[in-house]
């Protein structure tokens, strides 16, 4: 299903249902203070970036509940986000198919099904004022229901059933929201975990990806583009995946991967299958065989990290593959406009937000479901210059050892 037909049943539908389930009585965590539970389960259903964003809150969830056993709940297409981070055993996962509503329904039913034989006594809800992850927190059966709420703030109807409701701070980076979400689980204060902030926001390691693998992948690039042996590798992500608006726009990574052919780097084009088309318009507008289009060439998540050890710098848009950037040692430029770095900025310092900040942005927020009013003219992302990102890239890739 595409975005927009997500949005409607969660508006149509979704408010009736968080309607109705707030009627129905609740069952309610025991009044005792030494409470303590013994499986958790996390939903989200959001983007893949947003899962490497949560990792620090998985992490929290182990220092605080050691014997606790941690559940998922997520789209089947993001799964192997979860699975390469080694947050929790596979099978705790449980996955919804999302490209069908008849997948989407029989999917939501089976693992409901599951979870409530499983016994799930605590469930972070880890989405934006999404109305089917509140309607899963409640079914699910837990006692306690941890999810982001308005309070006096403009926001999207949820129902009455979360039962520790934590304020949503535009103001506060992700990964120290979910890391809040994680102390509300037994918080008896209002609004839930009321806290300082621990220092700097945590920098997340890189995933320990075996050189053999990396060697596999390196023969297997260079024997498919000669052209690139020898040359330090640049990469640049220029879809902007289910949110178009969140792209630089085509012509000026077309400047840039000429800027860096210019100054003797081979340049790949990822993204899809679905991009190929724009990868190879622009590798055609380089004219130099040095100038591939790997859009689709990577067949996984993980394929795509073992490519980012073969090169030495990512461009891309806000989006996935700028999280995934942090989980290896490549060094990155990632380019924001409708959504804030403030908010979703990659967790290590070698991967860098470029943000000309505009009056109107960020456009893309919780409370609109990231439904920017934009007439599609995005002079947020127009007003980065080429030649800024240029001079980034170029200072970044001569600091980067060869």
């Amino acid at each position: 299903m595409d975005v927009e037909t997500q949005r409607r049943i969660d508006r149509l539908a979704g408010t009736w249902i968080c309607r109705l389930l707030s009627l129905w009585p609740a069952p309610q965590p025991p009044r005792s203070g030494a409470w303590v539970p013994r499986r958790i389960l996390v939903i989200l259903l959001s983007e893949m970036g947003s899962l490497v964003l949560a990792r620090p809150m998985f992490e929290r969830l182990r220092e605080r509940y050691p014997q606790a056993e941690l559940y998922a709940l997520v789209f089947a297409k993001n799964r192997e986000v979860l699975d390469l981070m080694e947050v929790m055993p596979p099978e705790h996962v449980f996955t919804l198919r999302d490209d069908r509503l008849r997948h989407l329904a029989t999917d939501s039913l089976r693992a409901l099904r599951r979870l409530r034989r499983l016994g799930v006594d605590a469930v972070i809800d880890c989405e934006l004022f999404a109305r089917v992850s509140a309607i899963f927190a409640r079914l699910s059966g837990a006692v306690v229901r941890v999810g982001f709420h308005p309070y006096t703030q403009e926001g999207l109807y949820r129902g009455g059933f979360i039962n520790r409701p934590v304020l949503y701070n535009p103001y506060q980076h992700m990964a120290r929201q979910f890391l809040t979400l994680a102390e509300a689980v037994d918080a008896r204060d209002r609004p839930p975990a009321k806290r300082p902030l621990d220092g700097p926001l945590p920098e997340l390691p890189q995933l320990p990806l075996p050189e053999r693998e990396r060697a596999m992948l390196r023969e297997r690039l260079y024997g498919r583009f000669e052209s690139l042996r020898g040359r330090r590798l640049v990469l640049i992500y220029p879809s902007g995946g289910a949110l178009p608006i969140r792209a630089w726009p085509e012509s000026n990574y077309v400047e840039l991967a000429r800027a860096m052919l210019g100054a003797g780097y081979g340049v790949g084009i990822i993204g899809l299958a679905a991009d190929r088309e724009q990868a190879e318009r622009i590798a055609a507008a380089c004219a130099d065989p040095a100038c591939v289009s790997l859009a689709g060439w990577t067949r996984s998540i993980r394929e795509l990290l073992l490519l980012f050890h073969a090169a030495d710098l990512l461009v891309t848009n806000d989006g996935g593959p700028g999280h995934f950037a942090v989980l290896t040692p490549i060094r990155g430029l990632v380019l924001f406009g409708p959504e804030t770095p403030r908010l979703y900025g990659p967790l290590a310092g070698r991967v860098q937000a470029v943000y000309a900040g505009f009056s109107c942005s960020p456009c893309l927020t919780a409370y609109n479901h990231r439904n920017s009013p934009c007439d599609g003219d995005n002079r947020c992302l127009k007003a980065i210059p080429v030649g800024l990102v240029v001079q980034k890239a170029l200072a970044m890739l001569e600091t980067r050892p060869a």
